[in-house]
């Protein structure tokens, strides 16, 4: 096993959903700690903003691409170009992804294959073109993967989005010991609120989002959020500590402490608090 990784700086290090949100802001953190930067995203707009921002900065980006990750053809010609001009990768960051709620009567075919190609299988098809030539250079490295509270927790309406990140928590625990051998350390960062531009855009299945009493739960969920920037310093403290679970705020480490050690008590949390989040968008739902 070679030694882990202790810092991003000199590392070939790529982030994905680097336009916005938690991927530009670890984007940007990362190119302080002197990492040099492959970065992709959807957005071709913004993905040039970051890379503008973290070279106007003295950052490092060696190549940028604005890319859907859920083809995987795209994924695959990127990481050909990459190789074949930068070689292998030393930290390989899933970031991006996409969320939608809703009970499982309004939820719609739509929506739980996107929570699964978006951020399921489109964390796979990375993992698939870029980690591998990383195990045959022999040089270790890291992979990390943005899951979510909704990865640990039976959260209210988050059946589609908890697919997709249970099963990227799955895909995590055993890379965290596959790749171990190889001197690869795995990290699952777990966030719970975070105030990026998502929190506006969340799709809700069945509920009007103009509706007042759903933008009331917006602001308080956005008053309770954490900075992306924030998130971004603990992923690469997780990094530098070698932690498997990274979280980023303790309302969630302690709610998955809880499930845990107190299994009734948590199943009557949970069911109250559906309830309470049926309830209270009663007014909001679409007849």
């Amino acid at each position: 096993m070679r030694d882990r990784l202790k810092s991003v700086s000199g590392k070939k290090t790529l982030v994905t959903g680097a336009a916005s949100g938690i991927g530009q802001a670890t984007a940007r953190a990362a190119a302080r700690r002197g990492a040099e930067l492959v970065l992709t995203d959807i957005d071709a707009e913004g993905l040039a903003g970051t890379v503008a921002s973290i070279e106007g900065a003295g950052g490092k980006v060696l190549a940028q691409r604005a890319l859907d990750i859920t083809d995987y053809d795209a994924v695959t010609a990127f990481a050909e170009e990459v190789h074949a001009g930068h070689g292998s990768l030393d930290v390989v960051m899933n970031v991006a992804g996409v969320s939608a709620w809703g009970t499982v009567e309004n939820l719609e075919h739509r929506h739980w294959r996107q929570m699964i190609d978006v951020n399921l299988m489109g964390p796979i098809h990375v993992i698939e073109n870029f980690v591998p030539p990383m195990t045959r250079a022999g040089r270790g490295g890291a992979l990390v993967n943005v899951s979510s509270a909704a990865g640990l927790l039976a959260l209210p309406w988050h059946a589609a989005y908890s697919a997709s990140k249970f099963g990227l928590r799955g895909v995590s625990e055993v890379l965290r010991f596959d790749l171990a051998r190889h001197g690869i350390t795995v990290h699952l960062v777990v966030p719970g609120a975070v105030n990026t531009p998502l929190v506006q855009t969340v799709e809700i299945a069945g509920v009007d989002r103009d509706d007042p009493r759903v933008q009331r739960w917006a602001r308080r969920f956005a008053a309770h959020a954490t900075a992306p920037e924030e998130v971004a310093e603990a992923i690469l403290r997780g990094i530098e500590r070698n932690r498997f679970l990274i979280h980023t705020s303790f309302d969630v480490r302690a709610g998955y402490w809880f499930s845990r050690k107190f299994a009734l008590p948590y199943e009557y949390a949970m069911r109250k608090a559906n309830d309470r989040f049926y309830y209270s968008l009663g007014d909001g739902r679409r007849r």
